[in-house]
């Protein structure tokens, strides 16, 4: 189900209330009475052809998003990036760990089976700091280089300089090897996990996961259709 402008802004929350974080990047929250896509955005200033391609490509993996090049459409999505990757840092992750050590600290060590809940929070922060280290990337080096170039009005981002650090970085769109990771960690949980512990924050422990896991999943797919083909126009 595709949206629309004169959509109900309601309608995807009541579809999948995880878009809820989508629409909190353009500064949309809960309580958004029976406004249409296009009237809250001309409410908040936000530009709706951009908005509904988001909103689709995040709800609908199906959906290839047709967007004009501009740099006012790369400032925008680098700007919604940009907010994104601090949502997983300061919000995700530290969910996520606040619940793996209550985990920790609630369960019988001496029970373990393999030591399988300490084994699963190593592997948790290899995938953690893998995906600090992709939003260093992206915080640090792309999106200043991509600003400068949005700023002196070059859309031409091969004339930009790059040190001999920054051209072995990762480039800031998809990445799978992060995905595949995540998933790796669910799986390892729901298959594989024996010994004693505390099922009901084991239970919110998978769940944050799988929130993470979507969210990225998503967004990249955000990545890979609009802001890559922004960046390469």
């Amino acid at each position: 189900m595709l949206f629309f402008k004169d959509s109900k802004i309601y309608e995807p929350i009541f579809r999948d209330p995880s878009v809820m974080t989508v629409l909190n990047r353009f500064g949309i929250y809960l309580g958004v009475g029976d406004a249409t896509i296009e009237e809250i955005c001309l409410q908040k200033g936000i530009d709706v052809d951009l908005f509904v391609a988001v909103l689709n490509t995040y709800m609908d993996s199906n959906y290839y998003p047709s967007i004009k090049s501009s740099i006012g459409y790369l400032a925008k999505i680098v700007d919604y990036l940009e907010k994104t990757d601090i949502y997983y840092k300061d919000v995700q992750l530290k969910n996520i760990d606040r619940h793996f050590d209550v985990l920790l600290r609630t369960s019988d060590i001496n029970c373990f089976e393999s030591n399988d809940i300490e084994l699963l929070n190593r592997f948790y922060c290899e995938v953690k700091e893998e995906l600090h280290a992709s939003i260093s990337h992206d915080c640090e080096y792309w999106f200043p280089k991509l600003k400068q170039a949005i700023e002196t009005g070059d859309d031409e981002l091969s004339s930009l300089s790059f040190s001999q650090d920054e051209i072995s970085l990762p480039l800031p769109f998809r990445n799978i090897n992060l995905e595949d990771k995540i998933k790796d960690l669910i799986s390892f949980f729901i298959i594989h996990l024996k010994g004693s512990y505390n099922h009901n924050i084991c239970l919110a422990v998978v769940s944050a996961i799988f929130v993470l896991e979507k969210d990225v999943c998503q967004n990249n797919r955000i990545r890979e259709r609009i802001f890559r083909p922004l960046c390469e126009a």
